[in-house]
């Protein structure tokens, strides 16, 4: 399945073409995706057009069939809860780098419903409340996508943390808000680095990774 990916302004669609957003790079996904054309069904890389400092770069994403099969699910709950379809791509972006499309729980969004892992058993229930979870922290970061993306992942106390502290995502204040809760939770035994790039930084709260 080849994507084509093309940046476009926050939430805006261009007229006669289905645009739709998605987002990559190394530390938060930020990268705006349009899907034109059909799906090839012998490959799965994607063409990425991303933000990387307020620039533009353009490398490649990988969407799993796993996820693929999810999109017409996150299409339907992104309409229950008045999100514009045009971001269901950046949620499968989303997806793909919480859980490959794998599992129950395929938006990892448990935590954001009761505050524990592994509350949500059902990936339709798993995907109504992850687009709602998206949706709720798009609105607090004012359609800041980077800002969003990884507040999806950290929760919306990072944007308090961003916006006492500059007011603008960076990869610094990730990292720096993961160190801080990571030593918070660390005497819990339940979290650890899920990257090997986390581990000399000791920010092991989260994923300050993105694909």
């Amino acid at each position: 399945m080849h994507i084509v990916l093309q940046l476009i302004p926050k939430k805006y669609l261009i007229g006669g073409t289905l645009i739709l957003l998605g987002l990559s790079g190394l530390l938060v996904m930020s990268t705006i995706v349009a899907i034109t054309g059909e799906f090839e069904k012998d490959s799965q890389q994607s063409e990425v057009t991303e933000i990387e400092g307020g620039g533009i770069g353009v490398g490649t994403a990988n969407v799993s069939p796993e996820v693929m099969r999810y999109q017409p699910l996150l299409e339907k709950y992104a309409q229950k809860h008045g999100l514009d379809a045009s971001y269901v791509p950046i949620m499968m972006a989303l997806m793909m780098q919480e859980s490959g499309g794998r599992g129950n729980d395929p938006m990892q969004s448990s935590e954001s419903k009761c505050g524990s892992v592994g509350c949500i058993q059902n990936p339709k229930a798993s995907i109504d409340q992850g687009v709602k979870h998206f949706k709720d922290v798009l609105e607090k970061a004012h359609y800041d996508l980077e800002l969003c993306l990884q507040s999806y992942n950290f929760g919306p106390g990072f944007i308090i943390f961003v916006n006492k502290n500059g007011g603008h995502y960076t990869k610094e204040l990730a990292i720096k808000f993961s160190q801080i809760q990571y030593q918070k939770v660390k005497h819990t035994g339940n979290y650890h680095c899920l990257r090997p790039e986390a581990v000399p930084y000791q920010a092991c709260y989260g994923d300050i990774v993105r694909p």
